[in-house]
């Protein structure tokens, strides 16, 4: 296990020498209801490293909504489970969007695969996982940013089992 996460930041730190983006550090809740019926609460650890170079622009140019745009990162918890993940995000600034002019507020949907480790905690029924994730943010003076986020993971039934797991984050963005 310890080889796949030092290769694993190897490619994400040589990657990110070549290309603007964001680092973005978060800790969380893992498995978190609003029901009551969680059972395998964890910290959730989380590291991404999101590319500010556009994939695909689907859309007009004067909206930058559109342009996908690819990420890298890796999920720990307290329970030793591990997800290594690749996908894809969207980035809006919400005063754009809804008032035309630019604010301090971002919204950003990302969508990701990868490989999963159960560890000790919930046992997600697969080793292939899909991580759909809303996130809000707010930039501070320093261009840093603060955020809150609700990702949700799951194998899409590709297992005998799909329980899947809801996480609420907070993070800190470091654009370079």
């Amino acid at each position: 296990m310890s080889r796949i996460i030092i290769s694993v930041i190897i490619i994400l730190l040589s990657n990110s020498a070549i290309a603007n983006g964001t680092n973005i550090f978060g800790i969380g809740i893992y498995d978190i209801k609003f029901d009551g019926s969680e059972k395998n609460q964890a910290v959730d650890f989380r590291y991404e490293y999101r590319s500010d170079t556009s994939l695909l622009d689907i859309g007009p140019e004067e909206d930058n909504f559109f342009f996908l745009k690819p990420l890298f990162g890796f999920e720990y918890t307290n329970d030793d489970a591990a997800y290594f993940l690749t996908g894809f995000y969207f980035e809006d600034n919400l005063g754009e969007l809804f008032q035309g002019n630019k604010s301090k507020y971002f919204f950003t949907p990302s969508f990701g695969a990868g490989f999963y480790k159960d560890g000790s905690g919930k046992k997600l029924g697969n080793d292939i996982q899909f991580r759909t994730s809303l996130e809000l943010s707010y930039e501070l003076k320093n261009n840093n940013r603060i955020g809150i986020s609700f990702s949700h993971i799951s194998n899409a039934n590709l297992g005998d089992k799909n329980p899947g797991v809801e996480i609420l984050s907070l993070s800190y963005h470091v654009p370079y």
